[in-house]
């Protein structure tokens, strides 16, 4: 075994701890230099540590991590940045002519991996001290496709990387999308792409005025363009509803056709199915390890992904495997239950855009899924059920105490997370209940010192949602909960809103483009159609088969479930079962 010791230094209060981590450490006791404070953060020695693991469990802020790793893997450390520091294990095999998914946790180095085969980053194996050159690089790859791969960059082969982070975009580019599309374009297929990607009708808007979906759009399309062999795409179904995340996958496998390489790291499985030909799982520790699974074919690799162990490496990296239902309404008892409140037919004009929602009701201990395009009229749904915007038409029958998590989330709050949740939960979030239920699940504790304003998207997006989890309410609504979360997270958060609506005997109404995660949590669906920003019309809610069934065949999608698993796979368009599924006018799955 070899040993690991992690400081996550965004943790790390050394002033305010008066150096716990040094009076425990049975080594330096012994007047071993173990620990030694330099540069106001402490610096463990991996070669003297006894891996008592002391250190950590007496670090008030949890910002040391001690772990035994194999020595077997020893050999396959790709990077480190520095002295305790996050170890990146292997790299993805890159395949001409295919598309590469990556899956697993955030921070356990996929877009650091992204970034080395982009040649931002060069592979230091280690040794970050003395980092090697190309030669000695080329080497530690000799015999794998790697090899070949790192030479093309070597010799300055260009990649197309589009970046997780798309906000800096405007930052960085202060023109129209008209003019950064014809500052990328170097396969002269500008127009196609513009028509492929809708971008039509924002050619001509500055790129600091664009929304999150239009700035994803550009993004995308903007390395689309390029000349290159090799493309890389970081996260690109953020922000996007579903039509528009199969147009973006249906384009990601046309690349991979004309003989492109193309590797998508991405956290809605549904999608990462139908784009990827073969799947590399990331696992480890977040924050502290990560390692890069063999390649697998894509059906199986996400298998052996929600199973959580890898029968080639004979690793078990979660406890538990994840398993969908088999039928089509899990909770059908549900709806016998008493109906906590209903509306009649409402309608709400905003500007030029005219919404109309058809009646429906929402029965205790039910989750309600909704579904639909960007700009239909699903968020202004949500705030007229949260009594934000008053209804032109129509009428709610009972004023509920509601719990609501809006789509974009501020930081405006100059506390620290703690602060934040004690200030809105009061004394329920210190209640043992609230630690099982919400806070070790989303993995909070680690966020508790640390001020709201300096949170990344995904650590503010559960701060909300523990905040809008966890609040005394006969109603959740939650607009986007898997926005800016990992698959991980994701696969845990249908369980975690169901205890909490069952413990409760509440009800919750949960907008999402997650298709796998819409399928998971919902007993019914409200389906949303129109034109965007011009007109859109809300189903009352309907069966979640007969709903998804309406929905995905205004996609012009058929699903199937996977026998192993029973998760969605998304049917490839013209295929046999495609076929027959739209014949039969079933679109919601077949087994097969």
């Amino acid at each position: 075994m070899h040993r690991l010791a992690v400081l996550h230094r965004e943790f790390c209060k050394v002033d305010k701890c008066n150096k716990e981590c040094l009076k425990f450490c049975p080594d330096v006791r012994m007047g071993r230099k173990t620990i030694e404070i330099a540069d106001e953060y402490p610096v463990i020695s991996e070669i003297l540590c006894s891996g008592c693991g002391l250190c950590a469990k007496k670090c008030p802020f949890e910002a040391i991590s001690i772990v035994n790793l194999s020595n077997e893997l020893k050999s396959d450390c790709v990077h480190r940045f520095g002295p305790n520091s996050f170890k990146l294990f292997r790299l993805p095999i890159v395949k001409r002519g295919a598309v590469l998914g990556l899956v697993g946790q955030n921070s356990t180095g996929k877009t650091t991996a992204l970034r080395i085969l982009a040649g931002q980053l060069k592979p230091n194996l280690c040794n970050y001290q003395e980092p090697p050159n190309w030669s000695v690089i080329l080497n530690f790859f000799r015999g794998s496709e790697l090899q070949s791969y790192f030479q093309r960059l070597r010799e300055g082969g260009k990649v197309a990387l589009k970046p997780q982070y798309i906000t800096l975009i405007p930052k960085v580019f202060k023109g129209t999308v008209k003019e950064a599309l014809k500052k990328a374009d170097q396969r002269g297929v500008k127009e196609k792409i513009i028509k492929d990607f809708g971008l039509e009708k924002i050619l001509n808007r500055k790129v600091e005025v664009l929304s999150g979906g239009e700035l994803q759009k550009l993004a995308i399309a903007s390395v689309f363009l390029k000349n290159v062999d090799d493309y890389l795409l970081d996260e690109p179904s953020s922000f996007l509803d579903v039509k528009e995340r199969f147009q973006m996958a249906k384009k990601i496998r046309e690349l991979a056709k004309e003989g492109k390489s193309v590797v998508v790291v991405e956290h809605d499985l549904s999608i990462l199915d139908y784009m990827s030909d073969y799947i590399s799982i990331f696992y480890g520790e977040p924050g502290v390890y990560g390692i890069v699974s063999h390649v697998h074919p894509v059906r199986t690799g996400l298998n052996i992904y929600l199973n959580g162990y890898i029968p080639d490496e004979n690793v078990r990296f979660r406890k538990e495997s994840v398993v969908f239902s088999k039928k089509a309404t899990p909770r059908e008892e549900f709806l016998g239950r008493d109906i906590i409140t209903s509306y009649t037919e409402l309608g709400k004009k905003l500007g030029s855009f005219d919404l109309t929602i058809k009646p429906g009701e929402i029965r205790q201990g039910e989750v309600i899924g909704i579904i639909g395009p960007n700009g239909i009229g699903k968020t202004t749904f949500m705030k007229i059920l949260a009594g934000l915007i008053e209804v032109d038409r129509g009428e709610i029958t009972e004023k509920l105490k509601v719990s609501y998590k809006p789509q974009y989330l501020k930081a405006d709050y100059e506390g620290t997370v703690e602060d934040f949740l004690k200030e809105t939960l009061r004394e329920r979030c210190s209640s043992s209940l609230f630690k099982n239920q919400i806070a070790d699940p989303l993995g909070l504790t680690k966020l508790y010192d640390m001020r709201l304003q300096e949170l990344s998207g995904g650590e503010l997006q559960k701060v909300a949602l523990a905040s809008a989890l966890f609040r005394k309410a006969d109603i959740m609504l939650l607009d986007e909960p898997c926005a800016y979360l990992d698959s991980e997270i994701r696969l845990k958060l249908p369980q975690l809103i169901r205890r909490i609506v069952e413990t409760n005997m509440s009800s919750a109404l949960v907008v999402d483009h997650d298709i796998l995660f819409i399928d998971s949590i919902s007993d019914r669906l409200i389906v949303f159609s129109g034109e965007p920003s011009v007109k859109g019309e809300a189903s009352s809610p309907l069966p979640l088969k007969e709903g998804m069934n309406l929905f995905l065949s205004y996609l012009g999608i058929t699903f199937r479930r996977d026998l192993e698993t029973q998760r969605p796979r998304i049917n490839k368009p013209g295929s046999k079962l495609d076929r027959i599924q739209k014949e039969k006018g079933e679109y919601y799955y077949i087994y097969a």
